[in-house]
């Protein structure tokens, strides 16, 4: 017998449904129609049924209470009444009653879906919420036939009885869909969702074929989790089984969304489901899946990484056309990857110049305890609609099985109601689904899409589902969970409930099976599971990476520009127009420059940037600049943007000399964040990971806060490359320096960096005058090598003369990866010298004013500009220039088990000649950064500058 109707011949043969029992089956039934928690399983599971079988009109009606009417009718004979009342008038009884049916509506609109019936496993009863009892209101049975005016509704009648609109409310609100929307600020928004909820009551009215497509998915999503289990027997692939719906719901975000002209769709996830994803909704060849399974794929790249991280890409035929399907890779901390995806939307918008988000559609999948309980999800929420980073919303969604992890028991889940509350500080409505009503899926995926496009704002399915394996494959989840797992054991599965639903419709007794073996077969065969997958499509906005593959970091790059180019970019981005009434403090800056661009005085770093910057843009190289407060600059160094101090209004009067270069110049965009570390420096890494051709450029407040991204650093920063092929030209500038601020304002944890670097992963400088900083910005777009480059920005040598630059140096030249003694006399006399002090950053000028003061002209100083790669040839050279020094002292600001030290110590020792020995000097080890104490800084500065130049103590290492 098939399986899909076996459920419903087992009903109709059972005798007790009979005779003396109808009566007590008919209570039952009548309590189940009321709450259908209030009765046992085994009779909630056979009336559950019984919902999907037409009603005698042949619709697809749900039935309800017949007790309420009854009493109705009952309580208005003892009253009297035979006619129906309708409630209008002056009556005040009468008008507190239609007061109250007002507050009921609402009542249900706002908390209806904490009654919803949600969860397949049915674990719990529904909670007693008094304001959707009628009683709360004073009504009695007497008032159900009562007719009351529901014009502010969209159940399609201008008034209904009582009893007719606590069935269409709960029907909308309290069935296997529930929305929360009232929370809202727009009134607009609340009336479009009571619209498209009201007027079909929550229920979808799909045709036979689309029913059967449902299914089609329903059986794939299922099919290729049991084949796994069966063939790769232990193995890892956190399995979607439990979550089949979620399937369904990305087939009709993707179809429905190229239907609306969305072209491309980034999808950001964590591991469960994701194999599936892979599989069933982007269209990886199932063989190639296997392939990874057996360990006969190809591993090409240095590291790898294991399956359920990887990301894919492919072009799937939909109603409106191909559209470009992107699973970003992932890492195994949970949401992380949001932010990523985000900014790889934004840099495919500008691309497009696509400012709504019309194009490119965001899709991040979530589980249930990671959302609420990942910090990253509120950073990146906070982003969603300011300008910088908007994309035009994101359709959130949500495989909530109810766990995380190992912790079930809502008292250590979270502190509040829903998953899903923290979405209310950005106003996103959530439409909660029980993941065993897979049309329901469907249709809340629909209205979800429909509601981002028509109002460009983030929204939110949570697929209320379980997880029928442990946390992994080789988990024993009935250890913490024997309750939850003794329910998901018995539960049929979302297939199979379907499946028998559309049969006892008369859809087929053996569709279901049918599908079973079509699928199978089609895995046995290794062929794709999605139709159709466009092998041959290519859009013209997708990114050609070769030229940039392949490269090393010794490619030169012509980063020097012609004098009359240096002038007349420097009479450009130096111009303020006299509509503009500038600070006279910024008026200052801008008159420097002018100078500075004349060439009658130096450069400084501010200057530097700017040149570099208005270069690029000249040239056709966009420059997407993020941060605190970087549209001034921490330190008031930039001023990039200029703000008219005679401005009326708050959204106007500002001007930004680099936007005005040139007629066709790129775009310089300069963004001030919000308050966030980690999701913006996540987000301008996809957007590079995305446009290789824009310098993206994050600049940490100060360089100490850069830790607040370490997840971003470690694992797509540092590693992105290694383990998944994915090339990023990310810039990050950190203000590092010790001057005394304490222990958060001295250090951008440089050993952290130097630690992760490895397989020519990074750039990592530290420039310590103006022309390094433009040519080393200039470096980074010039050459085809997209590496990140981690700079070690100063803080003092902005305003230090010393650290400034003759005009000469922009337009001959480039980025010194060492910079030589800059002492002649030294220089001219390189055999006298007995010591070489090497450095990196500003402890070089305090090096240089010891020397002058102590008159040893048998010292030279070497500045290590870039500290990884290592520059072997150009530091080598330099060694050798000094044949007679004994000594090779190391100095640093930093305590010596940071800093450089440790990472560098090898790298020297590898250039030095025979005899020679390297010492340190610095701060001694310390748990901090750095000290609070002002002596105490100038203490420990003072002595490691004597240290540089005293004997050699301490860790002494000989060539």
């Amino acid at each position: 017998m098939s399986e899909t109707n076996n459920v419903y011949v087992a009903y109709q043969g059972n005798s007790y449904l009979f005779g003396g029992n109808a009566p007590y089956v008919e209570e039952m039934y009548e309590n189940y129609l009321a709450d259908p928690t209030s009765v046992p399983d085994t009779w909630r599971a056979y009336f559950d049924a019984l919902q999907h079988v037409p009603a005698v009109d042949g619709s697809n009606a749900r039935d309800v209470p017949h007790m309420p009417v009854i009493n109705a009718f009952a309580e208005r004979a003892k009253a009297g009444v035979t006619q129906v009342v309708v409630a209008t008038g002056a009556d005040s009884e009468m008008g507190r009653k239609r007061t109250a049916v007002q507050q009921l509506i609402a009542a249900y609109r706002n908390v209806g879906q904490r009654w919803a019936d949600l969860d397949p496993l049915k674990r719990a009863e529904r909670p007693h919420i008094p304001e959707l009892d009628p009683g709360f209101y004073g009504f009695t049975d007497a008032d159900q036939e009562t007719v009351f005016n529901t014009s502010n509704t969209f159940f399609g009648k201008e008034s209904m009885s009582l009893r007719e609109l606590l069935n269409a409310l709960r029907e909308t609100y309290c069935g296997t869909l529930g929305a929360e929307y009232m929370h809202t600020s727009d009134q607009s928004e609340k009336r479009w969702w009571q619209q498209k909820l009201e007027s079909i009551r929550s229920k979808p009215n799909f045709t036979a074929d689309k029913k059967k497509h449902i299914l089609d998915r329903l059986t794939a999503a299922e099919g290729l989790e049991r084949y796994l289990h069966t063939k790769y027997v232990g193995q890892k692939r956190f399995s979607l089984e439990g979550g089949e719906s979620f399937i369904a719901a990305m087939d009709e975000l993707i179809q429905q969304a190229g239907g609306k002209g969305v072209q491309e769709i980034v999808i950001g996830m964590a591991h469960r489901g994701r194999l599936n994803v892979l599989v069933n909704s982007l269209g990886k060849m199932p063989a190639d899946l296997f392939a990874e399974f057996d360990h006969t794929a190809p591993e090409e790249l240095p590291a790898g990484d294991v399956k359920y991280h990887q990301g894919f890409s492919s072009d799937v035929s939909t109603l409106g056309g191909p559209v470009h399907l992107s699973l970003a890779f992932n890492p195994s901390h949970l949401e992380i990857v949001n932010p990523v995806v985000e900014g790889s939307v934004r840099a495919r918008m500008d691309r497009r110049d696509d400012p709504k988000g019309s194009q490119v559609l965001p899709v991040l999948v979530h589980g249930d305890a990671a959302f609420g309980g990942q910090g990253v999800n509120q950073e990146t929420l906070a982003l969603a609609q300011t300008r910088g980073y908007t994309t035009g919303g994101t359709v959130h969604i949500i495989i909530n099985n109810q766990i995380g992890f190992t912790t079930s028991d809502p008292r250590d889940m979270r502190s509040s109601a829903f998953c899903t509350d923290i979405v209310k500080m950005v106003d996103a409505p959530v439409l909660h689904v029980n993941g065993d009503d897979p049309e329901a899926v469907v249709l809340a995926t629909q209205l979800a899409l429909e509601y981002r496009m028509e109002f460009r704002q983030d929204v939110v399915v949570d697929i209320t589902c379980f997880r029928k394996l442990g946390h992994n494959e080789q988990d024993t989840p009935s250890l913490t969970q024997p309750l939850m797992y003794k329910k998901i054991t018995a539960h049929p599965g979302t297939r199979r409930l379907y499946a028998d639903k559309l049969a006892a419709q008369g859809l087929g007794e053996t569709l279901g099976d049918d599908m079973v073996k079509a699928y199978r077969a089609a895995l046995d065969a290794g062929k794709h599971t999605v139709d159709p997958v466009l092998t041959n499509f290519k859009s013209k906005y997708a990114v050609d990476w070769s030229p940039f593959l392949g490269k090393k970091w010794t490619d030169a790059g012509d980063t020097a520009i012609p004098l009359t180019e240096w002038k007349r970019l420097a009479d450009k981005i130096t111009h303020i127009p006299a509509t503009v009434n500038p600070h006279q403090l910024v008026k200052k800056v801008y008159d420097d420059r002018a100078a500075m661009g004349r060439g009658d005085i130096n450069v400084d770093w501010g200057m530097g940037e700017h040149m570099a910057f208005a270069s690029l843009v000249a040239s056709g190289y966009p420059v997407r600049l993020s941060g605190e407060d970087c549209g001034r600059g921490t330190f008031t160094h930039r001023h990039a943007v200029i703000h008219d101090q005679s401005r009326e209004k708050w959204d106007t009067g500002t001007y930004v000399p680099l936007e005005n270069v040139a007629e066709n110049q790129a775009p310089f965009v300069v963004i001030d964040s919000i308050l966030s570390e980690e999701a913006v420096l996540a987000f301008e890494y996809g957007y590079a990971s995305n446009d290789p051709n824009t310098l993206v450029i994050w600049e940490a407040q100060f360089g100490d806060f850069a830790n607040g991204a370490q997840v971003v650093i470690d694992q797509f920063i540092a590693s992105g490359e290694v383990k998944w092929g994915r090339v990023n030209g990310i810039t990050l500038m950190l203000p590092h320096g010790y001057e005394g601020q304490g222990p958060e304002h001295s250090s951008a944890r440089l050993e952290r960096f130097m630690q992760l670097a490895a397989d020519t992963n990074m750039q990592i400088v530290q420039p310590t005058t103006a022309s390094q900083i433009f040519h080393v910005l200039r470096r980074q777009m010039v050459r085809n090598l997209r590496k990140p480059l981690v700079i070690m920005t100063p803080k003092s040598l902005l305003r230090n003369k010393d650290a400034t630059s003759p005009l000469s140096e922009f337009t001959k030249g480039g980025f010194q990866t060492v910079i030589p003694e800059q002492n002649a006399e030294v220089v001219k006399k390189a055999e006298k010298v007995k010591r070489v002090i090497c450095c990196s950053g500003k402890v070089y000028y305090d090096l240089v004013k010891q020397r002058e003061a102590k008159g040893s002209d048998d010292v030279a100083i070497v500045r290590v500009e870039q500290l990884y790669p290592f520059p072997h040839k150009a530091f080598s050279t330099e060694l050798k220039r000094y044949p007679n020094a004994t000594d090779i002292v190391w100095c640093q600001d930093e305590p010596q088990n940071q800093g450089a030290w440790f990472f560098i110590q090898h790298q020297i020792h590898e250039n030095m000649l025979d005899g020679q020995r390297l010492g340190y000097a610095g701060r001694a080890a310390s748990a901090s950064p750095a000290v609070g104490y002002a002596h105490l800084h100038q203490d420990q500065q003072k002595a490691l500058i004597e240290a540089a130049f005293a004997k050699l103590k301490g860790f002494i290492l000989t060539k």
